[in-house]
């Protein structure tokens, strides 16, 4: 991806799919609700870890995830989200939200916006969404995820 700081052209937004973008954005704020839907489906711990306020932030933050991934698709390039997924992530650890709850978050995305896509649109949608979900694995490994840590590691590591 270009960076328009150096002097290079932003990316451009007609070299994909510009009317499957301002499909996802038009039904945005309902392929959001049926993301956290189908996060839900896949990890029903997911009701339980959040409250109502930290739920209507993930169902905020779906619409945040939906709308950079509708300009990964009018630009037919994963990049743009694969950033925003890269930069969110000190974010979500300061909000103790697991890497994983982002990943069925966007794989919820990518089950929700099947149904505004078609054809070949499809295949900009699941480069970007496995663009964004290997970054999320990645700062997964790093320490301070809020993810269930060894109870055993733990006490070797304090020394008990």
């Amino acid at each position: 991806m270009s960076h328009p700081s150096l002097g290079l052209p932003p990316p451009d937004q007609t070299a994909g799919f510009p009317a499957a973008a301002a499909r996802l954005d038009a039904a945005r704020a309902r392929l959001a609700a049926r993301a956290l839907e189908v996060a839900f489906d896949n990890d029903p711990t997911l009701r339980d870890r959040y409250d109502e306020l930290g739920l209507r932030k993930l169902l905020r933050d779906a619409g945040t995830l939906l709308e950079r991934f509708a300009v990964a698709v009018a630009s037919g390039d994963p990049e743009p989200l694969r950033a925003f997924a890269d930069q969110v992530a000190p974010i979500y650890r300061r909000r103790s939200v697991p890497m994983d709850d982002l990943i069925h978050l966007a794989e919820g995305l990518r089950a929700a916006s099947a149904t505004v896509l078609t054809g070949p649109e499809l295949a900009p949608m699941d480069a970007a969404v496995d663009t964004a979900i290997d970054q999320f694995r990645w700062h997964r490994r790093i320490a301070g995820d809020a993810r269930k840590k060894n109870r055993i590691l733990q006490a070797i590591y304090k020394g008990a």
